[in-house]
């Protein structure tokens, strides 16, 4: 009966998150259970959904889509591979090639190096610098703290390197970071987020068509940004993270708690 109203429970997360790992659901699980005066350790679990064939299985990515062999500045690299102290402090851009029966198609995507949020992208069905931009667009048009200084950090790929595309990081007053050596450590979080959105959303498959992916791509990225517990975040979502500031008293902490702007993506208090 217990590991029945478990694996129901499972099933029931697991149908918004079909690649949600073992350890994230033990967290959204034991809230649940306890009101119901049950409980289930990490090595329970484990072995519940190993024999019911529910573990996840990782996949490998391939597909090379940058190009640093050009004629542009490489930029220094400002991050280091450092962490963010906040929101909006450090943007980190890439590009993941998504597949399509009739080729592939780009995904260019910008991510908060605090939060772990998406806040810009774009799917193209070429590697050319404007979907980047409109990814790079989305994201400053999304901005909830624009008065705070930002860092954008990218790979050496000509699209991040190309005169439009660095004109308009000027114009925003955005410091340009890349990294140096190609590794992918330097990049590391866009790297990650690029792999969740595969192996845990589905973006590994073949579509039949672009308008599909498209729509994929946005039911991916608004269950990663809105329903996905995350480690860096402390098992919250990248949104919960992003729009939380930190209040200043026990009565702030409570309003914002209640407050529904913390789903909506608007900050309470800066």
């Amino acid at each position: 009966m217990k590991q029945a109203l478990i694996l129901e429970k499972v099933c029931r997360i697991r149908a918004d998150l079909p690649k949600l790992g073992t350890l994230k659901l033990l967290h959204q699980l034991r809230e649940e259970l306890h009101s119901q005066q049950l409980i289930i350790g990490r090595d329970c679990l484990f072995s519940l959904l190993r024999e019911n064939h529910l573990l996840i299985k990782n996949r490998r990515r391939a597909i090379k889509t940058t190009n640093s062999a050009h004629r542009f500045k490489i930029w220094p690299d400002l991050v280091n591979r450092r962490s963010s102290s906040m929101a909006e402090e450090i943007w980190v851009s890439d590009i993941t090639y998504i597949r399509c029966k009739a080729g592939f198609a780009y995904l260019s995507l910008v991510t908060d190096a605090y939060s772990r949020k998406i806040v810009g992208y774009n799917l193209s069905p070429n590697l050319k610098a404007d979907s980047c931009l409109a990814a790079l667009k989305m994201a400053i048009n999304r901005r909830l703290y624009p008065k705070r200084p930002l860092i954008h950090h990218s790979d050496r790929g000509i699209q991040y390197c190309c005169d439009a595309y660095i004109q308009f990081l000027q114009a925003q007053r955005i410091q340009i970071s890349m990294t140096q050596s190609g590794s992918p450590y330097d990049n590391a979080i866009a790297e990650r987020i690029n792999g969740i959105l595969k192996t845990e959303f589905g973006l590994h498959e073949t579509f039949g068509s672009f308008e599909q992916a498209k729509k994929q791509v946005e039911s991916a990225i608004s269950k990663y940004n809105y329903l996905r517990p995350h480690f860096s975040c402390g098992l919250k979502t990248p949104q919960y993270k992003h729009a939380y500031v930190e209040p200043r008293t026990p009565k702030q902490n409570q309003d914002y708690l209640n407050h529904s702007q913390v789903n909506s993506g608007i900050p309470v208090t800066e």
